[in-house]
């Protein structure tokens, strides 16, 4: 529970670990609204997402980033563990999120990366929840305190919301005193244009299979509001012929289904009815390709 004071404080948190752990879904739950997508497939997030929470004297700004991870030595690996060690740079304190029971070598390479901060890390445990015995944890917690014997560590589970209040209270606790720098009722720095296409490649992760989401990416070419209407156009591109006839798939159902999906979310996010095409462009070789990468946004320099 973050108590009340005259001062203010705020800093920025650095949420990092390997792929698939479930930062994410952390800071979705702490902001108690959804702007960084999900899904369980590794590596969905791409991008630095800044969720910022304001309470009281306390303005928490979370930097949930990309999974670092090792090997697929593509131009948009390379970016994205450049983009998610870039955000242990100058942050104020570290969250490690890491699993229930496993350590594996690419938690190895981000402790790598977080031994050299300067700054106070946490470990948050990860998906306690799914261990009927909580006993279990315990040999774990005496290794992690072991390789990060400086860090405080947390037992979590992001998806339930358990120990959330302790994690943020640490936090707090551990932010310098500094005036806010956002208004109170922002939650994240990313404009509408890059949450919708967010949410479009949100809905193609979950619903195709290993291959097609990480060779696909998607581009806002309209985004018009008028009264009680947001009219969004997004190309969904990918890298061959066959991933854009999955994407579409039979008599157009999987992409109708796509479409739905997002609209959904969307309507809820932007408070508002969304209409929204989709459609599905072939653009060979755009994964590694450094300058279409920047020219997508997926280059936070």
């Amino acid at each position: 529970m973050i108590m009340p004071s005259s001062q203010s404080v705020s800093g920025y948190i650095a949420i990092v670990g390997r792929p698939n752990v479930g930062k994410s879904t952390l800071l979705n739950h702490i902001l108690e609204q959804k702007i960084s997508i999900t899904s369980r497939k590794p590596q969905t997030t791409r991008n630095n997402v800044l969720g910022i929470k304001t309470v009281a004297h306390v303005q928490m700004l979370f930097v949930d980033t990309p999974g670092i991870h090792k090997g697929q030595d593509k131009a948009i690996n390379r970016m994205m563990n450049k983009t998610a060690s870039s955000a242990l740079k100058d942050v104020d304190v570290v969250v490690f999120v890491v699993d229930k029971k496993q350590w594996t070598d690419e938690d190895d390479w981000v402790q790598q990366q977080v031994e050299q901060c300067q700054c106070p890390v946490i470990v948050a445990v990860n998906k306690v929840d799914q261990m009927d015995d909580k006993a279990e944890l315990l040999p774990h917690l005496r290794k992690l305190a072991e390789r990060l014997p400086k860090a405080e560590l947390v037992p979590i589970s992001a998806l339930r919301n358990q120990n959330l209040d302790k994690l943020e209270s640490l936090i707090s606790d551990m932010l310098p005193e500094a005036e806010h720098f956002y208004p109170e009722d922002q939650i994240t720095d990313k404009n509408s244009r890059f949450l919708a296409a967010e949410i479009v490649r949100e809905k193609i992760t979950r619903q195709l299979g290993d291959e097609v989401p990480y060779q696909s990416a998607v581009e806002i070419e309209e985004f018009a509001e008028t009264a009680g209407l947001i009219t969004i156009s997004a190309a969904i591109l990918v890298e061959r012929s066959g991933q854009k006839k999955m994407i579409i798939g039979e008599k157009g159902e999987r992409i109708k289904q796509i479409g739905q999906q997002a609209r959904l979310d969307m309507e809820t996010l932007f408070d508002s009815k969304v209409m929204l095409n989709l459609w599905v462009k072939v653009k060979r070789g755009w994964s590694d390709d450094e300058r279409a990468l920047r020219s997508m946004g997926l280059d936070d320099r």
